[in-house]
């Protein structure tokens, strides 16, 4: 029982003394003193945070006008363009929770969000309007359509009948917005990838929204007005709650509607960019793009990276051509970033390779993030720092989720003893940062020992002729199971399967060396990560063949 005290005495919360936190606060900030600030760009389009709050006013004012009440879900399916960024304000005015959708899912699973969500609105660009389409008819029940119309896309249908634009002129400028009366009330709900089933709906509270996106703030030393490219889907966990987080810190929004390294470099160039996130795949991308492209982006620029453990080779490639890498980890179940690998200036003076090698390494928590620990998933008991014994990740504080929409079992067991389990093996290092070593399922034994896939990745990441590697499990008769790697080569590059087992025999323990080698392009998820399932599917398929 909470301890009452003198200290209670007479001294109840009240309108003076508290409020109930939300990130639409940050929001009205903006407006209400920077109203001229840039607040987005789209190509020739440019609006302030005045322009802005007043659309948002408005759409929201004509969503409650549709009859979307608080509480409903509204749903969307954009890209990284205005109206998305809008949206993350707009939805909860209107006091509704917002459904960002992967715009890279098929019809039927893009149906089964809509229906599990019980969205009432669906706001979706012309892009998508095929997979939409073929959605609304599995879906088989009324839902409103607004159409995105975005003018450097062409092409697609509309298959509503309002656009957008349309909604937000009709709306009342006067509209008194929704300001939650519990910051436990939903924000958003995203959707996990659903790879060994359908996938889950994880819903986010304005308290956690508001929390990370500070926290990002803090964490990433961002300051005042940066120039954030939006080379992460806003669709994933709310890009980390990043739009949130450059309306704390007025910053402007530069939109890429699709994510190639030479938009990218132009975007860099042109726009003045100071920050954007990305996958380790994307920074790969961006350090083997063409050396006229390369060498038009100014050094300094900050890059915050996660989805997938990056190896320190990828990282060492970004420092070289200039940009300043941090790592953060976290999942969808965590608001995206909760650990971050904090630079300390003791490092300075060592090596690029062993700095590239200690930013690669995940991590201590962040400012606000709560409490995390590496641990034995059935007793809790944390594992000693020693950079050696393997446990699961844990976490438990004010940014992980609500929990599961209508799945209280699932949700029960991701917070087992009052941890959420991430379902990653990593080791704790004595200076308490984390190392992720695997996903519990990722985890390849071979002879009774535990052999991590991305210590393994590391190593091939490290060969200048690859591009891309990803290992994973094949069923072996004498060991149970040994090291698969799948590689992508370089353009005009050439190599063996014997040549890369030879690598990796310099630089692995035997029993480590991956036996089999498979060539070829990595199927991965729209946000960048290497989908390991397929992998293994296909791994096993060659086995005997």
């Amino acid at each position: 029982m909470a301890n009452t005290g003198i200290f209670d005495q007479d001294l109840p919360k009240n309108a003076a003394n508290h409020e109930q936190l939300t990130p639409l606060s940050f929001f009205q900030r903006a407006a209400l003193i920077y109203p001229h600030k840039e607040a987005i760009v789209h190509g020739p389009l440019s609006r302030s945070w005045g322009e802005m709050f007043s659309r948002c006013v408005r759409f929201a004012s004509s969503l409650q006008a549709a009859g979307v009440k608080p509480g409903d879900t509204v749903a969307v399916m954009l890209p990284n363009i205005p109206e998305m960024f809008e949206a993350h304000f707009a939805v909860p005015m209107a006091g509704a929770v917002l459904n960002a959708i992967n715009t890279r899912l098929d019809a039927k699973i893009v149906a089964f969000i809509l229906d599990h969500a019980e969205a009432s609105v669906l706001i979706t660009d012309a892009e998508f309007s095929d997979v939409v389409a073929d959605a609304l008819k599995i879906l088989d029940r009324p839902i409103e359509v607004v159409d995105v119309v975005d003018p450097l896309f062409e092409g697609g249908q509309r298959l509503g009948g309002k656009t957008y634009e349309e909604f937000v002129t009709q709306g009342d400028p006067a509209f008194t917005w929704y300001r939650p009366e519990d910051e436990w009330e939903a924000i958003s709900l995203n959707y996990t990838s659903g790879t060994t089933g359908d996938p889950k709906g994880v819903v986010y509270h304005h308290r956690g929204a508001y929390l990370n996106a500070a926290n990002n703030a803090l964490s990433w030393e961002m300051g005042l007005h940066p120039r954030y490219l939006w080379t992460l889907p806003m669709f994933h966990c709310n890009g980390w709650c990043f739009p949130w987080t450059l309306a704390a810190t007025i910053g402007t929004t530069i939109c890429l509607r699709h994510v190639r390294e030479d938009a990218v470099f132009e975007a860099i160039t042109r726009s003045g960019v100071t920050h954007f996130c990305g996958a380790p795949v994307v920074l790969n991308t961006l350090i083997n793009a063409p050396a006229h492209l390369v060498k038009t982006a100014p050094r300094g620029i900050k890059v915050m990276t996660a989805g997938a453990a990056p190896p320190a080779a990828v990282i060492k490639g970004m420092e070289d051509l200039g940009f300043e890498v941090t790592q953060v980890y976290g999942l969808t179940e965590t608001y995206g970033p909760m650990v971050v690998s904090a630079w300390n200036t003791e490092w300075d003076s060592q090596s690029a390779d062993d700095r590239a090698t200690l930013k690669s390494r995940q991590g201590i928590c962040s400012v606000l993030a709560g409490d995390m620990m590496v641990a034995d998933a059935q007793t809790l008991e944390p594992v000693p720092w020693d950079g050696i014994t393997l446990g699961e990740v844990m976490m438990r504080g004010n940014i992980v989720m609500k929990g599961y929409l209508k799945n209280p079992a699932t949700t029960q067991a991701a917070f087992s003893g009052g941890w959420f389990h991430s379902g990653d093996i990593a080791v704790c290092h004595p200076d308490g940062y984390i190392q992720i070593k695997d996903r519990s399922k990722d985890i390849i034994i071979s002879g009774g020992e535990n052999i991590s896939s991305i210590e393994i990745e590391d190593v091939l990441f490290g060969h200048p002729a690859i591009l891309e590697a990803a290992v994973v499990a094949r069923p072996d008769e004498k060991w149970g199971e040994h090291p698969c790697a799948f590689v992508t080569l370089k353009d005009g590059e050439e190599l063996t399967a014997d040549q890369v087992i030879e690598y990796c025999r310099e630089q692995l323990a035997r029993f480590k060396v991956p036996r089999t080698v498979i060539f070829g392009p990595l199927a991965k998820t729209s946000t960048g990560k290497v989908q390991k399932y397929l992998l293994r599917e296909q791994a096993e398929s060659t086995v005997g063949s």
